[in-house]
């Protein structure tokens, strides 16, 4: 776990996680601006991570811009754990549709 999205891209960058998890509301850069910089980031420094926002933003046009920014699914708060795990299970490698 990280504490900002500066910290998200050094940790994206060293550790290829299967899945990213972003709040959209985080202090400095939100988790909009983010996923644009991972999505321009290079196939070998992550860009490619498959993404989760997990936001309070539960509007239906804030999903879309979720999506638009570069996330694959936007789920709002609160989530059952259940159904948290679910999706990120299904975002991981392997699980893709």
């Amino acid at each position: 776990m990280v504490a900002s999205a500066d910290e998200a891209l050094e940790t994206l960058r060293r550790w290829r996680p299967d899945v990213l998890v972003s709040d959209i509301g985080m202090p400095g850069d939100d988790g909009y601006a983010l996923i644009r910089k991972v999505r321009a980031l290079g196939p070998e420094e992550g860009s490619q991570v498959r993404a989760l926002a997990l936001t309070a933003y539960a509007p239906s046009e804030d999903r879309a811009l979720a999506l638009e920014a570069g996330f694959h699914t936007h789920v709002a708060k609160p989530v059952d754990p259940l159904e948290l795990t679910a999706l990120i299970a299904g975002l991981a490698p392997g699980r893709r549709d």
